[in-house]
């Protein structure tokens, strides 16, 4: 096996770099192994992003055991964005700012990226497919309207399926950016369930939830879970949890993701460790080039079965 992987790696050491406007393709090697592909953003303790890393600046870690990196990659990676928007009846008096941020959001693609538009009350509906015509996407930002209640569950597993989706064998940077203002009240999937898929996703989940909640709200049982649930669904991804007063706050929140997002690396690794048992494998990247800074990526993956 380690054999396979330094003829693998000399090979993508030499691959040429793909032209413009064509997506990279996600390296496969014999035998069936893939890389292990990760978004990692960097920041330091003031919050801003560092963007001038290079490949020998990072280490990476799977079970304690050292790997070695085999893909490097900074702004040429194309983005798939899905916008996640909650319209149950409480959204109503913040629709009209939620909107505004929200279409803000997607103007910053470029032209390589696409975004996806879905709205959720008691169930989701995709408003724009992924597209990369930001007019397309803006149009059905218009059309949210607020009603019903919060399948917010639902939302995101429906959200997580169709991103895992896209672009299959092809390198890019995956996530959701989820507005809700409130817990799930009517899904037909768990909280549990939606996490499970997300740990075996190569997707972040940027979650934000709208009125932040107090120590009286966070008393009630529902309440607590559900912040618990955003904040273990960012984490677990590479993601974040921004909780937001009020709606104004919204706009730079959803500025913030998109630097992150712009900023981000994207590497990856052929795993040292080639048993096929299924078995979570816990991911660690360091920096240890650059001191005191803060290092974002998803937390680990399920190896491969027989």
């Amino acid at each position: 096996m380690r054999t396979k992987h330094l003829v693998a790696l000399g090979l993508l050491a030499c691959a040429p770099r793909p032209a413009a406007g064509q997506q990279p393709a996600l390296p496969r090697f014999s035998g069936g192994v893939e890389v292990v592909n990760l978004n990692v953003s960097v920041s330091d303790t003031r919050g801003h992003y560092l963007t001038d890393l290079d490949k020998p600046d990072f280490s990476i870690l799977e079970n304690g055991v050292q790997q070695t990196l085999s893909v490097f990659r900074r702004d040429d990676v194309p983005i798939s964005l899905s916008v996640l928007i909650d319209t149950s009846a409480s959204m109503a008096e913040n629709m009209t700012l939620a909107r505004a941020a929200a279409k803000r959001l997607v103007r910053t693609l470029r032209p390589m990226d696409a975004g996806q538009v879905m709205q959720f009350n008691e169930r989701a509906a995709v408003l724009q497919d992924f597209t990369p015509e930001v007019a397309a996407l803006e149009s059905a930002i218009d059309k949210t309207r607020a009603s019903g209640d919060t399948a917010l569950h639902t939302a995101v597993y429906v959200a997580l399926k169709d991103l895992a989706k896209r672009g299959r064998g092809e390198l890019q940077r995956r996530a959701i950016v989820l507005l809700s203002d409130g817990e799930d009240t009517v899904s037909t999937v768990t909280d549990d369930q939606v996490l499970e898929l997300a740990r075996r996703s190569e997707i972040s989940v940027y979650a934000i939830s709208l009125g932040r909640p107090g120590p009286a709200v966070l008393a009630r049982t529902d309440a607590a879970r559900n912040v618990h649930f955003l904040t273990t669904l960012a984490r677990d991804t590479g993601g974040q949890i921004f909780l937001a007063s009020v709606a104004s706050d919204l706009e730079p929140i959803y500025a913030r993701i998109a630097d992150e997002l712009r900023a981000a690396y994207t590497i990856g690794y052929v795993p040292q460790d080639d048993r096929k048992d299924g078995q979570w494998r816990r991911i660690v990247v360091l920096t240890p080039t650059r001191g005191s800074v803060l290092v974002r990526h998803r937390l680990g993956y399920y190896g491969p079965r027989e």
